[in-house]
Formats: C-alpha cells, sequence, structure tokens
C-alpha cells in the first residue's frame, strides 16, 4: 500500500475509538484553562502510541506538546483544541435541554478538533513507520483558544519556532478551506480606583470609580468614528459598584479592541490608554490596565490552502443518512431568523464555485468547494493566527453541524456531540494525515510554501504581543 492508502485504512480502522474519544470530551466539557480531562485523555493516547509528551508550555497546565519522530528534519505540526465555552450545558436534542443549568459545552465543537488532529498524527506516524519516512511530527495540546490565550502564550515560549508548517481545522457547515484572514485582537481590563462615601449625605466627599469607567466608555465611543471601517470595539462592565447609596471606589472594565492589521491594534490600544488616563483625571480617580491577551491578524498560505483543498476532493467519502439529515432541519428550526440565508450567503463568499439557492434546502453539505481567491475578511479573532506568523500555516473547515448553526450556540454542541460532527471530525482528520504527508516527502512543495510566506511576511517578523508580566488567565 502507498501512503494514501496506509493513512485512509488507518482512520477507518479507528473510527470508532476516535469518535469515542470526541464523545468523551463532549461529555465532560471544561472552559478555558481548566481542560484536564481532554488534555489528559488526548496526551495519554499520544504517549501509548510512542510520543513523547511535554507539559506546560506557555505557562499553563493544561497544554502540552506531543512529538515522534526523533527530531528529524522536517517538522509538520497540528494544532489541538478541546476548551469548552461557558453556559452551553445541552443534551443531544434538537430542543434546547440542558445537561446541567448554567454548566459548559462544546459550542464550537473544540471536542472534535482536538480528535481529529489525533486522529491525524496517528494515522501519519502510521504510515511513517510503514514506508520509513523521514521527519517529525508533532501535536500541540492548545487549551484556551476560546480566550485567545493559549497559543499566544505558547508562540512567547518558542514552541512554534522550528516548524515547518502547521496545519489545522475548524467545525463548520461546509467542506472547504479556510484561506482568509481574521482579526488582530487585544483584552485588556480598565481598573478605576475612586474614593467611598454616603452618596447621598457627603457626596463631595467621594470620587466615583463607576464615573471613570463610563466616561471612558464615552470616550471611546467618540474615537469609533476615526478608526479603521473593520475595526471592533466591544465591552462589558464587570464590576460598577455594590449599591446606589455608596459611591463605588473601584469599578471595571473589559474590551476586546480588533483591528485587521496588528499594527491598528496596537495604534487603536494607545489611544485608549490614554481615554483611560482621561477619564480618571476628569473624575480625580486612579486607573490601572490589565493587559489579558492579544492576537495577530491571520497570515494565510496558499501553497497549503490549495494542497488541503486537493486532499479533501481525493478524500470525499462524507455522507449522511437520513436521519441525520431529519435532525439537522429539526435544529435548523430553532435557529433565529435569517441564520440560514447568512450561512449560505458567507459560504458564497468563501468558495470560488456559484452556488444555486436549492443547496439552502440541504442542511448537511456532502461536498468539498475550492476556496475563494478573494476570501472575506472573518469579524472574529483566533490565535492560529500567531502561528501563522511563525510558520506557514493553513486550515480548513468542515460539514459538523447544518447550514446557519449560529457558532457558540446550544445548537452546535446538539451537534458536534452527534454523528454528524463525528463524520465531519474523521474527514478532517483524512484531510490533514494526507496533508502533512504531501509536506514531509515533498520538498519542493514545502519549500514553495515557505517561500510564500517569507515574502508574505516580509519585513515584519513575529514579535509576541504580550507584555513580560501578562501571565494566563
Amino acid at each position: 500500500m502507498d501512503a494514501a492508502q496506509i493513512i485512509l485504512q488507518h482512520i477507518n480502522e479507528r473510527d470508532e475509538e476516535l469518535s469515542t474519544i470526541a464523545k468523551q470530551i463532549w461529555d465532560n466539557p471544561q472552559v478555558a484553562l481548566q481542560e484536564t480531562y481532554a488534555a489528559r485523555l488526548l496526551a495519554d493516547t499520544l504517549a501509548a502510541a510512542g510520543f513523547d509528551i511535554s507539559w506546560g508550555a506557555g505557562g499553563m497546565s493544561t497544554a502540552f506538546i506531543a512529538e515522534w519522530g526523533g527530531g528529524g528534519s522536517p517538522t509538520i505540526g497540528f494544532l489541538g483544541e478541546y476548551d469548552a465555552l461557558p453556559g452551553l450545558s445541552q443534551e443531544l436534542s434538537s430542543t434546547k435541554s440542558p445537561i446541567e443549568s448554567g454548566g459548559p459545552g462544546h459550542g464550537c465543537g473544540h471536542n472534535l478538533y482536538g480528535t481529529a488532529c489525533l486522529g491525524a498524527v496517528l494515522a501519519l506516524q502510521k504510515a511513517m513507520q510503514s514506508l520509513a519516512i523521514p521527519g517529525t511530527i508533532r501535536f500541540y495540546g492548545c487549551p484556551a483558544e476560546e480566550t485567545l490565550v493559549g497559543k499566544t502564550f505558547m508562540a512567547r515560549d518558542g514552541v512554534f519556532d522550528d516548524l515547518d508548517a502547521a496545519l489545522t481545522w475548524h467545525p463548520g457547515a461546509s467542506n472547504v478551506v479556510w484561506n482568509g484572514s481574521s482579526l488582530a485582537m487585544n483584552s485588556f481590563r480598565v481598573n478605576f480606583y475612586g474614593v467611598a462615601a454616603h452618596a447621598g449625605g457627603l457626596p463631595w466627599l467621594g470620587r466615583s470609580a463607576l464615573d471613570g469607567v463610563m466616561l471612558m466608555d464615552a470616550g471611546v465611543n467618540y474615537m469609533r468614528e476615526h478608526v479603521p471601517p473593520e475595526s471592533r470595539i466591544h465591552s462589558v462592565v464587570t464590576r460598577g459598584g455594590d449599591a446606589p447609596n455608596v459611591v463605588p471606589a473601584y469599578a471595571q472594565v473589559w474590551y476586546f479592541a480588533r483591528a485587521p492589521k496588528r499594527a491598528q491594534v496596537e495604534e487603536i490600544y494607545r489611544w485608549m490608554q490614554d481615554i483611560a488616563q482621561g477619564a480618571a483625571l476628569m473624575t480625580g480617580t486612579r486607573c490601572e490596565i490589565e493587559f489579558l491577551t492579544g492576537c495577530y491578524d491571520l497570515l494565510p498560505n496558499q501553497v497549503i490552502s490549495d494542497l488541503l483543498y486537493e486532499k479533501m476532493a481525493a478524500v470525499d467519502d462524507m455522507r449522511f443518512t437520513e436521519k441525520e439529515r431529519d435532525y439537522a432541519r429539526e435544529l435548523q428550526a430553532s435557529f433565529p431568523p435569517g441564520s440560514v440565508q447568512r450561512g449560505f450567503d458567507w459560504m458564497q463568499q468563501s468558495t470560488s464555485q456559484t452556488l444555486g439557492k436549492a443547496a439552502m434546502a440541504d442542511p448537511l453539505w456532502e461536498g468539498v468547494f475550492h476556496h475563494s481567491p478573494t476570501p472575506p475578511l472573518l469579524g472574529g479573532s483566533t490565535e492560529v493566527a500567531d502561528v501563522s506568523w511563525i510558520t506557514p500555516t493553513a486550515q480548513m473547515i468542515t460539514t459538523c453541524w447544518p447550514l446557519g448553526t449560529p457558532a457558540h450556540s446550544w445548537q452546535a454542541v446538539a451537534s458536534t456531540g452527534s454523528s454528524i460532527g463525528a463524520k465531519g471530525m474523521l474527514f478532517a482528520a483524512k484531510t490533514m494525515a494526507l496533508a502533512g504527508c504531501e509536506l514531509l516527502v515533498d520538498a519542493d512543495l514545502l519549500a514553495a510554501a515557505k517561500a510564500e510566506f517569507l515574502a508574505a511576511r516580509g519585513d515584519s517578523p513575529y514579535v509576541t504581543p504580550l507584555p513580560p508580566e501578562a501571565s494566563p488567565k
């Protein structure tokens, strides 16, 4: 058998085992930096297969790196994730039914995410052993993607610096390479400190920390007109005081500042720091800025993106049953109005094909779509982007939930724990393993990916956005 046959056979033979691992992680959801169950399950499975395991990358106890191949060149990395989201506990049901009220759930499909990368490296290991293919493969156990912490702090530790390429994926509603960019981001809290006083009797003796928060937010709102139009600034007041008749001595506001380029985020952040100081001066309070994390904009690699598409089209074995389609339609019936149309429109922009309206009637897309040469900008952020500025990186999406499914929703949880999600996971594992094998054996292909990466990055090497004092939280 050739390498492709070995890889596909290996994953087909272990499909039940991989599906069980994904379901076990789904059954035991844990939020960012608390993913002890998933991290240990994945790491133990890799250790049993002969991978060397190291823990604690980036100062996070649930981060690990699994390596096999003896350190030979080239080195190909696979980025696995496994954190859940708070408040999305859900049964395998097409109606909203929490397992645990207020509990976490896998509303972004990370129970599938890490498991597909596990399946990919194990299948690739089998092919390398059988055919004496040289090289090194690494599984990166990346916690806390949802808070944009994991890979950013791992990158600061330099764990991706010697990679020749990185592959990853994400659950979605179609089978397509995601070759667009995303927004760079800073996450930070601003703490205001004032003076408590009786709000009715002696308010002139107090200095309201909440006034500082509110004036800062007003200043940020005036700033919005003067930042790039694709920028996004979100805030939430996490602490505003304890009682109306007490002048608040402490208040806190938490911001996400996003923009298409890292340099734009840094400029916006500097301006917001000035606004914070101005608000403190106006209110007679003191402010401190607590930087949590930051990430880059995604730098896609078209050479590896084209490779992923080629391998997706070669696998092309995703088939859903009528029972799965019925379940998907039931989930779609619970979506907010217009969700399916929005999902369809997004996919129309993300592919190079014209999708007929009839495609909207199909809740589960089995086909493989070629990615668009001009993909839309993703309005969110990902710390996969930080890896993409360190080494050539590409990622794809596979069908794990119905068309139009809102990410971070109970409907996504209800699908990622089902056989629908498992089929998308296995498809992703096969594609990544085949692509990883090609990068190991085709030196010219890998050289082309590196040349594109260096040209795209230009004179702007990766510099961590994290200040020295930042710690994962």
